[in-house]
């Protein structure tokens, strides 16, 4: 098993976005300490406050956005970050040469009942004529991304990453205190019987995507003429990372529940950074319109249908929006 720098070195990932990475890294460490200590610290639980999403914030969201904001801010390299926490972007060392988009705590209503949650953050290269306060650095497409990946806080801490050249496993081996890589250009199978959706929203969805998984849920008796099995752990990163151990397809669409907000999951540090990860893994990352990773974003909490995973998988399920 290879330690991280060596294991980037040969996939040729520069000086300068490893130091990056091992950055995060840093401070991912620290928030799987932080975690597994929460009930001794005083750290379950909400606070009373909500972020930019209306979401109520729980106590080790707003932990963890901290850790990962300021080891980043003082690292000098990085010119902006954004954050699901933060109500607008923040500028970090005017030279910087990267920009960080990260969801602290992914699915974190799961850490009041000991369930998966995870940091995912998404890297882009700074555009170099534009001041770190310019929201414009953020307007950049998901296949710009030159790193993505997540760190999975389970029975052990994993981190999932891609830089362009496959996406690899690593295992937080805590005898160092380092990242070990364990599994090598990780393929998404192409066919699959597991999906994952949450199934409390189907009568809001659109009738495609309500066609789609009622031919699903039938089973051997429907057009499928094969059984499917539903599997929702209600955190992105840990339904991504089911798909990108055995393959499934993962998908969040758009609903009419609420008007204002048809779309669940944020572009920029949730629906890209696993975008490239599948996507590196041999996997599909759409809407039901194209290609996640060619979205244009608009905002930094920009919101987006997700249908993503195993490739047949996924193009069968578009098939239903023709």
């Amino acid at each position: 098993m290879q330690r991280l720098a060596p294991a980037l070195r040969e996939d040729d990932v520069p000086l300068d976005l490893i130091s990056l990475i091992k950055t995060i890294l840093a401070a991912t460490k620290e928030i799987s300490f932080r975690v597994s200590q929460a009930q001794l610290g005083g750290l379950m639980g909400s606070t009373l406050d909500e972020n930019i999403q209306g979401e109520v914030q729980k106590k080790l969201d707003v932990v963890s956005n901290e850790l990962i904001k300021d080891i980043l801010l003082e690292s000098g390299f990085v010119r902006a970050i954004s954050s699901e926490e933060e109500d607008t972007s923040v500028a970090g060392d005017p030279n910087g040469k990267f920009l960080v988009s990260f969801d602290p705590l992914d699915g974190s209503s799961n850490i009041d009942i000991n369930s998966l949650i995870g940091t995912i953050f998404s890297i882009h290269e700074a555009i170099p004529e534009l001041a770190a306060d310019d929201p414009k650095q953020f307007q950049q497409p998901g296949h710009k991304q030159v790193c993505a990946g997540y760190v999975l806080y389970g029975p052990s801490t994993m981190l999932v990453m891609t830089t362009g050249k496959g996406t690899h496993f690593y295992v937080l081996d805590r005898t160092h205190g380092g990242y070990l890589l364990v599994e090598r250009n990780v393929q998404v199978p192409a066919d699959t019987r597991e999906f994952a959706i949450n199934m409390s929203n189907q009568r809001f969805w659109q009738a495609p995507m309500q066609n789609y998984i009622n031919d699903l849920v039938a089973g051997s008796d429907g057009p499928r003429g094969v059984n499917f099995n539903m599997r929702w752990i209600a955190a992105m990163v840990g339904d991504i990372h089911r798909v990108l151990t055995r393959g499934g397809i993962f998908t969040y669409p758009a609903d009419n529940k609420n008007p204002e907000k048809p779309y669940k999951l944020r572009l920029m540090y949730e629906a890209n950074p696993m975008s490239y990860l599948v996507e590196q893994a041999g996997g599909l990352a759409m809407t039901s319109e194209g290609p996640i990773m060619d979205i244009e974003p608009n905002d930094i909490h920009q919101r987006v249908e997700v249908i993503m995973g195993s490739k047949n998988e996924v193009e069968k399920c578009l098939s239903y929006y023709n």
